[in-house]
């Protein structure tokens, strides 16, 4: 049961997607459309030198959107991607809307544009509220829940993303964040690293960030789409217009469940998956799980010139 992921935050690099859309029309038309779309093409910051230009939450987000769909549109523009055997679809946090884009819940200017107001607005927030994200190495949902707990304090500290087996990241404000460093050892957690992002995402921080998404969502059409996707907010799947434009509502502020998102496709069949670019941070945490999967991947010209028909022969 063949099943597509869509990378969130931290996976842009400099240039990527560019050298797909030299060789392939189908997916410079994305990149085309975006352009006109956010009055600015972002290849500009894409195909630059500046990291800290591109890492920008409001910029970086719509950026990696692009770039998904610009590679799936390489593939099935080739015949290499068999959608009609797609069963499910996933994103992390704002891969949720390139996933969505994707299946069609979602048009793919309505996307961008959402994907860049979505940026702008954690952007804004995290500039208004000086907070961050931890990563916790060894640390159960038990134990991470626990440390939010005694380092909350009067200051903001949840569980933000419960991403696989021992991979979770809190979130909160930086004061919090500090206290939740020094208590580590007390709650079995071998390390925090504290992670590159601008403050603390799926976390009440970006309430102010909820709100403005929430009124675009209210003027965007969302429809029926052809392939369940499963929602970060619940880790299962749906098609239902409603429940999908309430979850978006939801998702900013409300922890990522990743590793329950990866646990229905796994119960439900799926051994065949495929990551677009750019990075294979999602696909890599799947070697955290006691199956046996085939991971395809495509993030650059060469990568496509030499991928083979997805799924193949997978069941």
């Amino acid at each position: 049961m063949p099943s597509i992921l869509f990378p969130g935050q931290g996976a842009q690099a400099l240039g990527m997607g560019l050298d797909i859309a030299e060789v392939d029309e189908a997916a410079r038309g994305v990149f085309e459309a975006g352009a006109e779309a956010l009055g600015t093409d972002l290849r500009d910051v894409i195909g630059g030198t500046d990291a800290a230009a591109l890492d920008r939450t409001d910029v970086c987000q719509p950026a990696i959107l692009m770039t998904s769909l610009a590679t799936l549109a390489a593939l099935e523009s080739r015949g290499l991607v068999q959608r009609d055997r797609v069963t499910a679809v996933a994103g992390l946090s704002l891969g949720e809307y390139s996933a969505l884009a994707w299946a069609g819940a979602l048009s793919t200017i309505d996307a961008i544009k959402l994907v860049r107001l979505r940026g702008e607005a954690m952007q804004a927030a995290s500039e208004a509220h000086p907070s961050g994200m931890i990563s916790l190495v060894g640390a159960t949902d038990e134990s991470a829940a626990a440390l939010c707990d005694e380092a909350r304090g009067n200051d903001v500290l949840v569980v933000a993303n419960l991403l696989a087996p021992k991979q979770i990241a809190i979130a909160g404000s930086n004061a919090a964040l500090d206290r939740a460093e020094g208590l580590l050892r007390a709650h079995g957690i071998r390390k925090a690293v504290r992670l590159s992002v601008a403050g603390a995402f799926h976390s009440p921080c970006m309430e102010p960030a909820a709100a403005t998404l929430a009124a675009a969502l209210d003027d965007t059409a969302v429809t029926t789409p052809s392939i369940p996707v499963v929602m970060n907010v619940t880790g299962e799947a749906t098609t239902d217009p409603n429940t999908i434009r309430d979850l978006l509502r939801k998702q900013v502020t409300s922890p990522v469940r990743w590793q329950a998102s990866m646990e229905a496709l796994l119960n439900q069949g799926s051994r065949a998956f495929l990551e677009p670019a750019p990075g294979r941070q999602l696909t890599n945490m799947l070697r955290r799980y006691d199956h046996d999967t085939a991971v395809a991947h495509c993030s650059t010209a060469d990568d496509l010139a030499e991928f083979t028909a997805w799924p193949g022969d997978a069941p």
